[in-house]
């Protein structure tokens, strides 16, 4: 992120995780979508609030790369055929773009929009023996250091991903165990630099971020399912 980039209701540290919205990703995999169509009738699906990444958002940033028809939920198709006069809006029949690689969601070229990230709340010592959350299902096999990070299943990240999803923390890759909390998880960092209000990066488009495409195989969920999830609870920021 550079110091040109938008980003809206923006803080440098957040007691709840975040959800951003990188529009200049979105912008990206249309084109190349629309590339593949050869300019053919190009209709996108908007609908579950543009799968989490927000409906009136999204719309505006694909009206105005060139989409043709938006597909959205019934209750929508009033107010965005109004917001949207010169496009063809309806709430029955099939996508022509590729909702997932529109959305760079894992096994398509495109480029991830959604990332989510959370924070630091503080980091304590564990002894080898000791239980970490609900039911103890996880204990340290050795001494080591946890971090309780923002995010938890309120916010779409899956019970399921204890023991097995991982977070990014400064340059290294942290695991999340035992299990995932309504509103925070715990990490192993064992002797990482980790203080409060660090960022943890839950999924994202940066070569060393977590793959969702774990999320999606421990989950039993599929892209589209897990960020409309994390995009309909987390706090929005969208990047322009």
């Amino acid at each position: 992120m550079t110091s040109g980039d938008r980003i809206e209701d923006a803080a440098p540290w957040r007691s709840a995780p975040v959800a951003r919205i990188d529009h200049r990703a979105l912008r990206a995999n249309v084109e190349a979508l629309l590339l593949l169509t050869g300019g053919e009738y190009a209709i996108a699906d908007l609908r579950h609030d543009a799968w989490g990444h927000g409906l009136h958002e999204v719309a505006r940033t694909l009206v105005d790369t060139g989409v043709d028809g938006l597909l959205v939920d019934e209750r929508e198709s009033a107010g965005m055929a109004d917001a949207h006069p010169g496009v063809a809006v309806e709430s029955v029949g099939e996508a022509t773009l590729d909702t997932s690689a529109l959305y760079g969601l894992p096994g398509t070229a495109g480029v991830p929009v959604m990332r989510l990230s959370g924070s630091v709340l503080v980091v304590k010592a564990l002894h080898a023996g000791e239980g970490v959350s609900y039911g103890f299902t996880h204990r340290a096999a050795e001494d080591t250091r946890i971090a309780l990070v923002t995010g938890g299943y309120a916010q779409g990240v899956v019970r399921s991903l204890g023991d097995h999803a991982r977070v990014r923390i400064g340059e290294a890759l942290h695991t999340i165990v035992g299990r995932v909390a309504m509103d925070v998880c715990v990490v192993d960092i064992g002797d990482a630099d980790v203080a409060r209000g660090d960022e943890a990066v839950f999924f994202g488009p940066e070569a060393d971020d977590p793959d969702l495409a774990r999320w999606t195989a421990h989950t039993g969920l599929d892209g589209p399912e897990i960020v409309a999830a994390v995009g309909s609870r987390a706090q929005r920021e969208h990047v322009s």
